[in-house]
């Protein structure tokens, strides 16, 4: 592992999420690297507030999933102190946006873990690469100041929240315990613009618990739907909207 590596180890060391060789290399690497050692204290710091933060009890394995997945969502190198300074001031304004967004990294990064487990080391990246990127976009969302949050339960079981920005023009479902579909049908997310329902994107069916960003920009848009249809969509909605959810 180069020293790069271990510089973006901070996360899953902060909270005990590495394996024991990892963690090894990490303590050595921190008793030369002051700016990680200073950023696994803020870290570890950050975690504690956080916990206080969320008042709902979270829901049974939710830990667990979490720091398993850890591993996988991309941290940043040491920033100068003064960065660190500014970063810290404006976590302490968004800490309710972070939370969601922390509970959200373990749903966004599962497909990696499983990869590493199956694939070669090309395939490995490139799925990693897929799954940074969704977490750089969904954490842009959800940290945008005009960032609003829509929740609704789904027919048939499991809740969705739209998290929307008008100023960056898109928005993401989050969903959780989403029962499985019968016959290979799929959930279908969409836009609906005056009355008319226009087709953004799949979840994923493996999943019941995770992340979708939309396909498309929401200029015009006053709603997101969510419907059951059959493998791979459907150009328009062949059922009744399970969820329909302004933005």
């Amino acid at each position: 592992m180069t020293e790069v590596d271990l510089h973006t180890l901070t996360g899953a060391y902060a909270v005990g999420a590495l394996e024991d060789r990892e963690a090894r290399d990490f303590r050595r690497h921190l008793t030369r690297c002051e700016a990680c050692d200073q950023e696994v204290r803020e870290l570890r710091e950050t975690a504690a507030r956080l916990a206080l933060a969320v008042a709902e009890v979270p829901p049974v394995g939710m830990r667990g999933r979490v720091l398993a997945a850890l591993p996988e969502v991309r941290q940043l190198p040491p920033e100068p102190s003064a960065t660190q300074r500014s970063l810290r001031r404006n976590w302490r304004r968004r800490l309710p946006y972070y939370a969601l967004a922390a509970c959200l990294a373990g749903a966004i990064a599962s497909a990696g873990i499983a990869i590493q487990a199956e694939h070669t080391a090309d395939r490995q990246r490139d799925r990693t690469a897929l799954a940074e990127h969704h977490a750089d976009q969904l954490s842009t969302l959800l940290t945008a100041p005009d960032a609003s949050f829509r929740t609704q339960g789904l027919k048939g079981g499991g809740t969705a929240t739209v998290v929307s920005s008008a100023r960056a023009g898109q928005a993401a479902l989050v969903y959780r315990d989403l029962p499985k579909l019968p016959d290979s049908r799929v959930y279908e997310l969409w836009f609906s613009r005056n009355g008319t329902m226009v087709p953004a994107g799949l979840v994923d069916s493996a999943t019941a618990s995770g992340s979708a960003l939309l396909k498309g920009r929401t200029d015009g848009a006053d709603a997101v739907g969510v419907t059951a249809e059959p493998h791979g969509g459907s150009p328009v909605p062949t059922s009744a909207p399970l969820a329909v959810l302004p933005l």
